[in-house]
């Protein structure tokens, strides 16, 4: 939360600033949402928060920003080879219980459901803080009380509107069974546990992207929906880049008419 609020940019916003910010973050999160591409929070409220910066010709802290991007990268590729060996592991270990398939089944279905809890949990520790960062260094609430609205809004956000990604994540990457399923789940949970341990926001979406990537090379290229893989890395490339431009725009517009 504090690599957000006061990490990238070297000056206290205002209140006006802070609203525009995550308007415009907001806005591209849900125009993604709404075309079933898992885009990434903390990129869109990452370049809010740089637009209204260089709107306000504040001193922005590039390296910190630097640092950022880089772990929008390192995620993925660390996740996707993580869940490349655990899946490659995995499969030794289904051949050598063959003949306890059934039982089998019905484990790796609980344990499924326990590395979704685990997703779902580092996602809070991650997006929340992103969500409700800029917002804590006005002091208008306590930082736990921010924390709780942030993460009761993920909650609502996913059960009202989460379907549509949910089915491009499952299904429209690469086919998943219930081993691949957990394996992609632990994968991507651990490294966005890792990055928020370090206080850096990395993106949930390229994380369980890269994750889910990582488990289809096992079985091989052809099995992944290319095409779905660009036109994600390209929604990642556009989310942050729009959220600036139009937390900028907006700004400077807003200053114009107020004076």
């Amino acid at each position: 939360m504090h690599t957000i609020g006061k990490g990238i940019v070297r000056v206290d916003l205002s209140y006006p600033a802070v609203v525009i910010a995550l308007i415009c973050s907001g806005f591209f999160v849900t125009l993604a949402t709404f075309f079933k591409l898992p885009t990434s929070t903390s990129q869109a409220i990452v370049g809010g928060v740089l637009g209204i910066g260089l709107a306000l010709r504040a001193e922005v802290n590039y390296q910190k920003l630097i640092a950022i991007a880089e772990s929008w990268i390192i995620c993925p590729i660390m996740v996707m080879v993580l869940a490349f060996v655990l899946m490659k592991a995995m499969n030794s270990i289904l051949k050598k219980f063959e003949s306890r398939s059934l039982l089998m089944q019905h484990t790796m279905g609980r344990l499924a459901i326990l590395s979704a809890c685990y997703v779902a949990y580092s996602m809070g520790a991650n997006n929340a803080g992103n969500a409700v960062g800029p917002i804590a260094n006005l002091g208008i609430f306590h930082p736990k009380l921010l924390l709780f609205i942030g993460g009761l809004s993920i909650a609502v956000g996913a059960a009202t509107y989460g379907k549509k990604v949910a089915h491009t994540v499952g299904i429209g990457i690469t086919p998943l069974d219930i081993p691949a399923a957990f394996i992609a789940q632990i994968s991507a949970a651990f490294g966005m546990h890792l990055f928020s341990m370090l206080g850096i926001p990395v993106s949930t979406s390229s994380a369980i992207v890269g994750a889910v990537v990582g488990v289809g090379l096992v079985k091989g290229v052809k099995s992944i929906s290319t095409k779905m893989v660009f036109t994600i890395l390209v929604g990642w490339l556009l989310t942050p880049t729009l959220a600036a431009a139009a937390a900028y725009l907006f700004f400077k517009l807003i200053s114009a008419l107020w004076g």
